[in-house]
């Protein structure tokens, strides 16, 4: 029997649909995606940012098929294949394209090596304080449990927000903060539907940051129907999703 999560829309819809369907054509690239998954939309506005050529192709990561598993064997998405050669991890892929594409501009870290560091150490954050309080939020099914992940989602996006330079992470130009966090501005809303979440409720201007977040082109372009996702959401809200995500988020573990 597959897993519930494997029966998800099998394509992507809407702006993202046509991104896709743009990047159809063999490329040096070749970037295996899930339209649903925020990992995979970093990577998404990454390419998309810094026009990047890439042969785009969809995976449902459930199914765990052979040829995929054999370019990521963790069977997790996103992953690429660069001239034959395959990796994955989001961040790990977009701090691999700025360095294998120098020549497109532009780009999302900083040359100081001082300010590269920094970027990293608030990536850390996103990774190992915002990312498992969203996640927590979403699955908890008590609401003294949900009431202390808001709490700490809240705290946790303040922080990240109060140290913003600009209209942007580092100031007037997109960064890989901003790129790290956009996929889940995008998707607060079912938080706030759901979880009573506000964003005007986080400190430090986490709610203006966000709608420019969300509005920026590469960000509208690689975002499918808001319906296409329901389905896949309410598994989390129920805490029945069986994603390397919601299992370590519901034993207590690190989120992979």
């Amino acid at each position: 029997m597959s897993l519930p999560d494997a029966r998800i829309h099998p394509h992507a819809t809407g702006e993202a649909a046509k991104t896709v369907e743009k990047r159809q054509q063999p490329q040096e690239l070749v970037f295996y995606a899930g339209w649903f998954c925020p990992f995979v939309q970093r990577v998404w506005i990454t390419l998309e940012e810094r026009g990047i050529p890439y042969q785009y192709k969809e995976v449902n990561p459930y199914k765990k098929e052979k040829h995929f598993l054999d370019i990521n064997p963790k069977g997790l998405v996103p992953a690429i294949e660069y001239s034959g050669k395959a990796l994955y991890e989001s961040l790990i892929l977009c701090e691999f394209l700025e360095d294998a594409y120098p020549q497109h501009a532009p780009h999302l870290l900083p040359a100081d090596p001082y300010e590269r560091a920094n970027v990293r150490l608030w990536l850390d954050h996103i990774s190992k304080v915002f990312m498992p309080a969203f996640f927590r939020l979403l699955q908890s099914q008590e609401k003294d449990k949900q009431d202390a992940a808001r709490e700490d989602l809240y705290k946790a996006l303040g922080q990240l927000a109060e140290k913003r330079q600009g209209p942007y992470f580092l100031g007037a130009q997109l960064s890989l903060v901003d790129v790290a966090i956009a996929p889940w501005a995008v998707r607060d809303y079912i938080l706030a539907e759901n979880r009573a979440y506000r964003r005007e409720d986080v400190p430090n201007g986490w709610k203006e940051w966000a709608e420019l977040l969300e509005k920026r082109e590469s960000v509208l372009r690689t975002v499918s129907d808001k319906e296409h996702y329901a389905e896949l959401y309410s598994r989390y809200l129920k805490d029945e999703a069986q994603s390397e995500v919601a299992k370590a988020t519901r034993a207590g573990k690190a989120i992979p």
